[in-house]
Formats: structure tokens, sequence, C-alpha cells
């Protein structure tokens, strides 16, 4: 049976992504992008599960409309959800600036004081607007047009080149980043989105969610810093042979434990699936 989380397929409403049984509608993904930071949820409702989110010029397909909502997914892991019709733009869109820095703002103006008009994060698409550089009290501040088309200025610092090479220096710059049911930002994280971002940050493209990982890794007995500690419903990023930063809801917030070392982490160790690594 195809992973429902992936297939496009809703018996309620006999809508299918093809091959679609007789009698049903066949669903066309569209292209889209996400306007901003953006909520797919579990049905159409504010008050359903946030299932993931999409970043700030995400590139979206998006498959049927209800009201105000559409159904859709995030290209780059499949991720299907449901998300408001506000969030996203149409067509494909060629981001020339990235985000590097873990939050950031775009502003209305080319000065600290301007007002904020979007938050950004690591992995959001900017482009280069028209328009002069400004230099203000030794600030470099670029003119940009943000994903759902709007000017902005972002100090160029946001976009600072950055190569990552070590899913788990990477992965500790979000310690304290509260923790959020379906987050992949900086603005919060679930289990999943922290290691799907750190080893998204290395080049390496994982599935949304634990299991989905799990599975997509190679089983390694003895872990190394960069492997994947699989628990039932969670995931860590490995440090060492023995300490592991996780975005948790014990917590509410990435920490770094010691598998064994206290009580969560003890219940934690007790219920180790196993690791997984990146194939060689």
């Amino acid at each position: 049976m195809p992973d429902a989380r992936l297939f496009a397929q809703d018996p309620v409403r006999r809508w299918s992504e093809a091959p679609a049984p007789a009698g049903w509608r066949e669903l066309r993904p569209e292209a889209a992008r996400s306007r901003t930071r953006l909520s797919l949820r579990a049905a159409p409702d504010t008050l359903a599960a946030q299932v993931t989110e999409a970043l700030p010029g995400e590139d979206m397909e998006i498959l049927a409309a209800e009201g105000e909502w559409l159904w859709g997914r995030t290209v780059h892991d499949g991720y299907l959800g449901w998300l408001r019709r506000e969030g996203v733009v149409d067509g494909t869109w060629s981001p020339d600036l990235w985000v590097t820095a873990r939050r950031a703002h775009a502003y209305a103006g080319p000065r600290v004081s301007a007002p904020v008009v979007a938050e950004l994060c690591w992995g959001s698409g900017l482009r280069r607007a028209a328009g002069e550089v400004v230099t203000e009290q030794h600030r470099v501040w670029w003119p940009v047009e943000l994903p759902g088309g709007e000017a902005a200025w972002v100090q160029s610092v946001v976009c600072r080149p950055e190569q990552v090479t070590d899913a788990a220096d990477f992965a500790l710059d979000f310690v304290g980043t509260p923790y959020v049911w379906g987050g992949r930002s900086a603005w919060g994280l679930d289990c999943s989105g922290l290691t799907q971002l750190a080893y998204a940050a290395c080049g390496r493209a994982l599935p949304r969610d634990a299991d989905q990982q799990q599975a997509a890794l190679q089983r390694v007995e003895q872990p190394q810093r960069g492997d994947l500690a699989f628990f039932p419903g969670h995931v860590g990023l490995m440090l060492d042979e023995r300490r592991m930063v996780h975005a948790n809801a014990t917590a509410m917030a990435v920490t770094v434990d010691v598998l064994g070392e206290g009580e969560y982490p003890a219940r934690l160790l007790a219920s180790l699936q196993g690791y997984g690594r990146w194939p060689t």
C-alpha cells in the first residue's frame, strides 16, 4: 500500500494521483512556491496538527483545492499536507540568494529601525532586486525580492556563504530552539525536522519522518559522530558514541543528552532501535 504521507489518495473525496481508480478524480500537480514559513496540516482545519513546514521560497506542488485550503506537497521530500491558499504563489521560482543565518528578518528599508516585513530562516530563498547596495554604519544592506514578490531589505551577513561538512556541528547551532511539532526551522523544530535540516546542510537529502529516515540509512551497530539514533517515534543526531543532540518534547527544546545518564536519557537508551549512517 502506498505511503499516505507521500502518495495523494483520499477515499472520502475520491481523489487520487495517477493511476486513479475508476470514477475517481485524477490529481495533476501544479507548480507553486511557499510565500513564507508555511504550515502543512493533517486536515483542512486550522486546529489540525501541523505535519511539516515549508520554508520561504521552497518549491511546492498543489494537487487540489477545497475552499481556502489547498492539498499539496513539499517538492524536496514529497511530503503531503493541507495549507492555506494565501501561503503560496503560483509558478516556479529561481532564488539567487540563500539565507544561511539560522534565524533572520527582512526589513522595509535599509536600517535596523525599519519595520520587519518577513521572518526568514536557514534555507530561505530570496532574489537580489534592482537597486544600489546601501552601507549604513558599516552594515551592508541588499535590496531583495521575497518569495511572494514583495520588496524588502536584508543585511548581507544573513546570506553569508557557508560550507557545512559536519552535520553534528550544524545541529548544535540549534540548541535551545523551541520544540514545535512539524517544525523545520530555527523558529521551531521537531526531532526529524532537525536531522533533516542538518543533513540537508551537508547536501544529503533525507525523508521527513523518523521512520522514513531510519529506512533510508544504513544500519550500524556502533555509532559515530553524525550518525542518527532511532527510538519509537523519535530520532537524534549522535555527537559521539553516547552524546546526542535532539529536538525533544520532554525539554520542549533542542538539547544535548548523554544516552543512559539521567531519567529521560535512560528511558531513551532502553527504547533504542538502532543507529543509521549515510550510505557510503
